[in-house]
């Protein structure tokens, strides 16, 4: 049955008591596809015959530490999602779909206004990760209720990072940061659910257009001053951008599946 706001709630009952604490994931996939140069949001292009927010909405249940999904979807679209994710039988926890925002950050504030009483831990993944391993996922989880509010995965960088600032024509290098103290962020990230509220209230209310511009969210926890703590990301986590990058993932289910 429909919801008011657009909102939809299927797959089950939802799962514990008041008492008990469980993990919200919110999926977002509500973004465009136009690096990939389709005429379709980038959650609805297909990866081996499944959208890739599907791909991403079964390995996030898989987990078994994600007691329940919110999935926020493209404007106009939320049908199309509820089609996709009411009757999959990979998709075995209680499941919302709200309409997404105009930005991520939107979107994901969106979700997070739909968190039961219990969820205490909240994850955000990116539907354009449909590969995440489920073991990331519960890496990710265990950190944040091993009593760290803010988690997020990555990996070592290993290209030379040059900064840089524009300088007519080109760009001129500034700097050149020590490669082994950076990381490359990826998704899930993990918080504790009253720090991640705060972190969305203070920035919607202080920050205007640098909020609406956050590439992530552990970037509006770190701007309250609160650590941000660290966990292994996983290669297979990696963001689908382009095409190549969707050949590349189809490749990585072929081996998998070999």
């Amino acid at each position: 049955m429909l919801a008011p706001h657009g909102i939809l709630r299927f797959n089950h009952d939802p799962v514990g008591t008041r008492d008990e604490m469980t993990t919200l994931a919110i999926l977002t996939a509500a973004g465009s596809g136009s690096r990939l140069g389709r005429d379709l949001p980038k959650a609805l292009v297909e990866l081996d015959g499944f959208p890739l927010v599907l791909h991403a909405a079964r390995r996030l249940a898989a987990s078994g530490v994600v007691d329940s999904l919110v999935v926020t979807a493209p404007d106009g679209l939320v049908g199309v999602m509820i089609d996709l994710l009411a009757d999959d039988p990979y998709v075995q926890i209680p499941v919302q779909v709200t309409d997404g925002g105009p930005t991520r950050q939107a979107s994901v504030a969106a979700g997070l206004a739909l968190a039961r009483q219990g969820d205490d831990v909240v994850l955000v993944h990116d539907a354009a990760r449909p590969l995440v391993p489920s073991d990331l996922v519960r890496r990710v989880v265990g950190a944040v209720r091993s009593g760290h509010a803010a988690v997020v995965p990555g990996l070592p960088v290993t290209d030379t990072v040059k900064q840089v600032r524009p300088d007519g024509d080109t760009e001129l290098v500034t700097g050149t940061p020590d490669r082994s103290m950076l990381r490359a962020v990826q998704t899930p990230q993990g918080f504790a659910r009253d720090l991640l509220v705060r972190a969305h209230r203070t920035g919607a209310g202080r920050a205007g257009a640098e909020y609406l511009a956050a590439t992530d969210d552990a970037g509006l926890v770190e701007a309250l001053g609160e650590p941000v703590h660290m966990v292994a990301g996983d290669a297979a986590a990696f963001k689908i951008t382009t095409e190549r990058d969707l050949w590349l993932a189809s490749l990585v289910l072929q081996e998998t599946n070999a």
